[in-house]
């Protein structure tokens, strides 16, 4: 039989054997040396009865008797609504037989990401997963399983009829196959890919970039199938007859000749006119009117069997049929004999095309009311409330409120399980029913949740839509108008977010839901760039915090805002840290359903931009290790890596901040294009691209992504226009930076945002307008510089007077110069300190220092390279060889070997610093600064009474 029916496919299985051949790493011939293991893709394309099903089924069998782990899967016409469909079928057999405790070591963390998923285990309370978490866990079961049970060959057949969230996932996957022992080899119908398939028609695989193509059978083919079947006295008009009734199907010649078996046709040109309505009984039609002469009761059970789709138990389909037990007995029985189904503990449509045609045979509304009853089968057999969605969906709306709840049930395990789409379709069809009266506002809630990463505009409707209704309990109603704001802002729709929030306010009357409320709103706020009293709200704001006292998340939430607000606006940033500190004392969860992760990340940025970048990274470890547990690895994971990138740079870790901002830049595009977080991405990119000297790649990337005019309403950090601005002028724009950079300024100073630690875009306007307005430019430079004072972190410090030595004349460069390094020398931020010992080596080197200038040159080379500022670091060996400077050491010693650490550890404690002041601003402690001075003792050969004078001698500034 499997030979018959494989005939003309030996080029097909030539490639399958090929693949296992170099997936198990055997020989082709005897003399030939084994092959490494190496994966591929396989993937066989063709219309319907070409035999894709047999020659993967044939793959299989030669996979497993060489010793393969088989992996399989089946797309169904009936079960495409059904999300994770196929992955179950393909992994849930490999696990099903393990113990919870045996699922959870296996998995690991991923247990409660992927196990819902998969039907291992109930899904976990809290934030479901997002999509792209789901999928990287999935990714890492199939590379697990392909590891440790190598070699595996995967098989998925009737791939365009797989559930969207499958065939997504295994389309991402597809490609690392050739990385893995694995062979994937999936076969599909190209007419009926669905739009959420069409990434297969461009896989790389044996073929190339298409599949192989399967070909009708040729008429020689179809005779050599005849006579296997009815006998070799066939003669050749009969055969060629059969070919062209069939157009060499080979699904087609097999049931033909099966009943021309059946009814004892002689297979002779005299009979060969009654091919074509034998053939015609086959599908459609035809196999309808023989379905049909079975009797009504096998018509019934077979209905039912078609409703049920795959993995038809024979109990469930009779009591969908309304059949007996021994009467549906009979009629399997009959459908077998009739070549329609097969199997007996499970049905099975003998093809797919046979139950299309007998699905699609059924009346409308007998077909309607077999869905029905095959939900309430369904409930009753313990199947639960997923397994009736899909049958629900195809029933007419009738008001009823078990519909309803088995929906919203359904939905809600869909939505904790990682597949929103799903949810989102079953919440849709439930408000179709329509909902109880009192349950409307709470079914549009959880719709408008479950669309909220995919469709935030119609998120938006539904959840207007649900406030217009009567709401019974205050708490549904503020938790849409929570959501209501969180996708309006994520929208970029920041004044209606925060409206929508003053409204529910001023309609409140419980003090703790009105302090809540007003959370959200000055968090909103915060973002606002059009805010039009943000002073106001600063001084509300700041006297609110003052009162609390931290006692819940709420409050703790307004004093973390106090902190960034205090940052935002330049005050003393020991006030903005002791706010910060007494936000964290009860914790703020990054992962927290109720709420967004925006205050404990602006949080976190307070202590970066207060000199601490320790303690950020510290708070950012631990909320990008709750968002990688939650299974978030989307939006959050990409603006977690972003960010940490930002805090790099700023410490002048260049090489680790664009390896991280790469990161996140390709998780923001797993997103979508054209986000928020991809914007956050890229202005972070451009500013470590511009600090590594890569203009034109830094110009590159923000043509490629679009960032320009017009910017985001929110607030972005760094701030989007000043980053465009400095852009400009990098590439020698100075009129556009010029306008870009002073209309940053007069949209944040309206504001009070004021801190140049933060923004600092006066910086950029005062070096572009030097040459064309000096006497402003210094106005601007001293002005940021006297707001850095206030700030009063060494980083900020140092930096304004390194900006002011640019601008200002040559009298006054030295003094500047010197505070600046000996600002930056205290701080955190190596880029910024090697920029400075440049400037300073450079200018020293103009006005005849030839000795100091070296010291510093030296320094500052040393410093850029260790940041990666390779742009940075030319110009430092570029000032050496105009001065013709040769490395020396000083006084016989090694201290030009000192890291950046190192000297800022022994500068400080030269000049008086305690070892917890020191340890403050390299943002470690005590003892990690006792180790830094015992290197640099090592290295310089003296000890703490000599360091002074090693290290040149000067208490007062000098290096």
């Amino acid at each position: 039989m499997i030979r018959r029916r494989l005939l003309e496919r030996e080029a097909e299985l030539a490639a399958a054997d090929e693949a296992l051949r170099e997936l198990t790493g055997l020989r082709r011939d005897e003399g030939e040396p084994p092959v490494r293991p190496r994966g591929a893709l396989l993937a066989y394309a063709g219309p319907a009865g070409l035999g894709k099903t047999t020659v993967l089924a044939e793959v299989r069998r030669r996979a497993a008797a060489q010793g393969c782990t088989v992996l399989s899967a089946r797309g169904s016409d009936q079960e495409q609504q059904v999300a994770f469909h196929v992955a179950r079928q393909l992994i849930q057999p490999q696990l099903a037989g393990s113990s919870d405790a045996q699922l959870r070591a296996s998995l690991g963390s991923w247990y409660a990401i992927v196990g819902p998923a998969l039907g291992l285990c109930t899904a976990e309370s809290g934030a479901p997963p997002d999509p792209q978490g789901l999928r990287d866990g999935l990714d890492w079961v199939l590379t697990h399983l392909a590891v440790q049970r190598a070699p595996l060959v995967l098989v998925l057949d009737d791939a365009h009829w797989a559930d969207p969230e499958s065939l997504s996932w295994l389309s991402s996957f597809a490609p690392r196959a050739e990385d893995l022992p694995m062979l994937l080899v999936v076969a599909y119908r190209p007419d009926e890919l669905p739009d959420h398939a069409q990434e297969f028609r461009g896989l790389p695989g044996r073929a190339g970039h298409r599949p192989i193509d399967l070909e009708p059978l040729t008429a020689t083919a179809v005779g050599r199938l005849v006579r296997e079947r009815v006998g070799a006295h066939a003669d050749d008009a009969f055969c060629r007859e059969c070919w062209a009734v069939t157009a060499g199907n080979p699904f087609e010649a097999v049931e033909l000749t099966a009943k021309v078996h059946d009814r004892g046709l002689a297979p002779s040109e005299d009979s060969a006119h009654l091919l074509r309505d034998l053939a015609a009984a086959v599908k459609g039609s035809g196999l309808v009117a023989r379905l049909e002469r079975l009797g009504p009761s096998t018509v019934r059970f077979a209905w039912a069997c078609a409703v049920v789709g795959t993995g038809i138990s024979p109990e469930l389909a009779a009591d969908i049929a309304g059949l007996g037990t021994e009467e549906a007995a009979d009629a399997a029985d009959r459908l077998r004999d009739a070549r329609i189904l097969t199997g007996s503990d499970a049905l099975e449509f003998v093809h797919p095309l046979i139950a299309t045609a007998v699905y699609r045979a059924i009346p409308d509304g007998v077909r309607v009311a077999l869905h029905g009853q095959a939900a309430w089968s369904v409930i009753d057999a313990g199947l639960g409330s997923p397994a009736a969605a899909r049958h629900l969906l195809e029933t007419h709306p009738e008001g009823d409120p078990w519909v309803v709840r088995h929906l919203r049930a359904a939905a809600g395990e869909m939505l904790r399980a990682g597949a929103p789409d799903a949810a989102r379709r079953y919440l849709a069809r439930a408000l179709r029913e329509p909902p109880p009266f009192d349950d409307r506002a709470s079914v549009l809630y959880e719709l408008g949740c479950s669309s909220l990463l995919t469709e935030p505009a119609t998120t938006v409707n539904h959840l207007r839509a649900a406030l217009e209704e009567p709401i019974a309990a205050p708490g549904i109603r503020q938790g849409i108008v929570y959501r209501l704001a969180q996708v309006l802002a994520h929208s970029d729709r920041l004044a209606e977010a925060t409206e929508t929030l003053g409204r529910e306010l001023s309609l409140t009357s419980d003090a703790r839901t009105r302090l809540r409320i007003q959370s959200e709103k000055f968090m909103w706020d915060a973002f606002r760039s059009d805010e039009p009293d943000s002073p106001a709200r600063s001084r509300r704001l700041a006297r609110l915090a003052d009162r609390l006292t931290g006692r819940d998340l709420t409050e703790r939430y307004i004093i973390g805002l106090r902190a960034w607000d205090a940052t935002l606006r330049g005050e003393p940033s020991d006030i903005a840290l002791h706010q910060a500190e007494r936000a964290l004392e009860g914790g703020l969860s990054w992962a927290d359903e109720s709420r967004g992760f925006e205050v404990p990340v602006l949080t976190a940025l307070v202590f970066m931009y207060a000199d601490r970048p320790g303690r950020a990274e510290e708070l950012f470890a631990g909320g990008t290790a709750e968002f990688e547990r939650q299974g978030w690895r989307g939006a959050h994971l990409s603006f977690a890596y972003t960010l940490l990138a930002y805090i790099r740079f700023r410490r002048g870790r260049l090489i680790e901040a664009e390896e991280f901002v790469r990161a996140g830049m390709r998780l923001a595009e797993r997103v979508g294009t054209r986000t928020p977080v991809q914007f956050y991405a890229t202005g972070v990119l451009i500013e470590v691209l511009l600090a590594r000297g890569k203009v034109e790649e830094a110009a590159a990337a923000a043509e490629q992504y679009g960032f320009g005019e017009p910017f985001p309403a929110a607030v972005t950090f760094p701030d989007s226009q000043t980053v465009y601005g400095e852009l400009m002028l990098a590439c020698g724009k100075v009129k556009e930076a010029v306008a870009q950079l002073s209309a940053a300024g007069r949209r944040l100073e309206p504001r009070g945002i004021r801190n140049p630690a933060w923004c600092p875009w006066r910086y950029h306007l005062a070096v572009a307008e030097m040459h064309e307005a000096p006497e402003r430019a210094r106005d601007t430079v001293f002005e940021a510089l006297n707001r850095a004072r206030q700030f009063g972190t060494p980083s900020a410090i140092g930096q304004a007077l390194r900006v002011a030595a640019e601008v200002c004349g040559t009298n006054e460069r030295t003094k500047l110069l010197e505070e600046s390094v000996a600002q930056l020398e205290c701080s955190p931020a190596g880029y910024e300190l090697a920029r400075a010992l440049i400037a300073l080596g450079a200018h020293e080197r103009r006005t005849g220092r030839p000795q100091e200038a070296a010291d510093h040159l030296y320094r500052g080379l040393e410093d850029a390279v260790q940041c990666g500022a390779d742009a940075l670091a030319d110009q430092a060996r570029d000032e050496l060889a105009k001065a013709g400077l040769r490395p020396r050491r000083l006084r016989s010693t090694e201290t030009d070997t000192l890291t950046s650490r190192e000297r800022t550890a022994a500068t400080m404690t030269v000049r008086g610093q305690t070892p917890s002041a020191v340890a403050a601003a390299l943002d470690t402690d005590e003892a990690t600064v006792g180790r830094l001075l015992s290197g640099v003792y090592r290295k310089v050969g003296t000890d703490r009474a000599g360091l002074d004078e090693a290290l040149g001698g000067n208490r007062d500034g000098g290096s």
